[in-house]
C-alpha cells in the first residue's frame, strides 16, 4: 500500500515537485488576497462617497421664510419667496438651483436667469435681501429673495388659484411650498402667498 522510495534521486525529484505546487498555491493565494484587498478599498470609497451625498441631500437644504404675491388689476403677476439656508446647511449657490411650478393650468421646470424680472419666462432671478451675495447663501442669517414671473410661466394667477413651488438645491436636497393666493384681491397691491 505506501511505498518507500529508497532511491536517493528520486527523493529529491518527489521534494521538489511539492515545493512548486507550495509555491503555486501561496502565489494563488497572494493574488486572490490582493484582489479582495482591492475590492474592500474599492466599495468603503463608494460607500463613503455614497454617504456623503445623502448627508449633502438631507442638510444643505433651504428654508421658505415668506412668500407674497405682486398684485395688478387683480391678479397676482409675480411670486417673491424669500430663502434661507436650512441649520447645519453649506453655503447653496441659487443660480445652480430649480424650481418646479406645478398648477394652476401648467407644471414647468424654471432654471436661475439674471434677467430683470418682466422678462424672465420660463426662469426665476434672485435679489439680495440680507447678506454679500444676491444668488449664493453663505450663512444662516442671509436672506435671499426668489422672483418669479406668473404670467411668463403660465399666467396670472387668480383669486384662490393655488401654486406648488419646489426648489431644488445644486445638492438635489428639495423644499416644497404651496402658494396659495387669497380669495379676494380687490383693492391689494401684495398679498401673502
Amino acid at each position: 500500500m505506501f511505498e518507500f522510495i529508497t532511491d536517493e534521486d528520486e527523493r529529491g525529484q518527489v521534494g521538489i515537485g511539492t515545493l512548486i505546487v507550495f509555491i503555486a498555491m501561496v502565489l494563488v493565494a497572494a493574488i486572490a488576497a490582493g484582489v479582495l484587498i482591492n475590492t474592500a478599498g474599492y466599495l468603503q470609497s463608494k460607500g463613503s462617497a455614497t454617504g456623503e451625498e445623502a448627508s449633502a441631500q438631507v442638510s444643505n437644504r433651504i428654508n421658505i421664510v415668506s412668500a407674497y404675491g405682486n398684485v395688478n388689476n387683480e391678479k397676482v403677476d409675480y411670486v417673491n419667496l424669500t430663502v434661507r439656508q436650512a441649520a447645519g446647511a453649506d453655503n447653496i449657490n441659487l443660480t445652480k438651483s430649480t424650481i418646479q411650478w406645478i398648477g394652476p393650468d401648467r407644471a414647468t421646470t424654471l432654471t436661475y436667469s439674471s434677467n430683470s424680472p418682466s422678462s424672465l419666462g420660463e426662469n426665476f432671478t434672485t435679489e439680495s435681501i440680507k447678506g454679500s451675495s444676491a444668488d449664493v447663501l453663505v450663512d444662516q442669517s442671509d436672506r435671499i429673495k426668489v422672483i418669479m414671473y406668473a404670467s411668463g410661466v403660465s399666467s396670472n394667477l387668480g383669486a384662490g388659484d393655488e401654486v406648488q413651488l419646489t426648489v431644488t438645491t445644486q445638492y438635489g436636497s428639495k423644499t416644497t411650498y404651496w402658494a396659495q393666493v387669497p380669495e379676494s384681491l380687490k383693492d391689494k397691491n401684495a398679498v401673502t402667498l
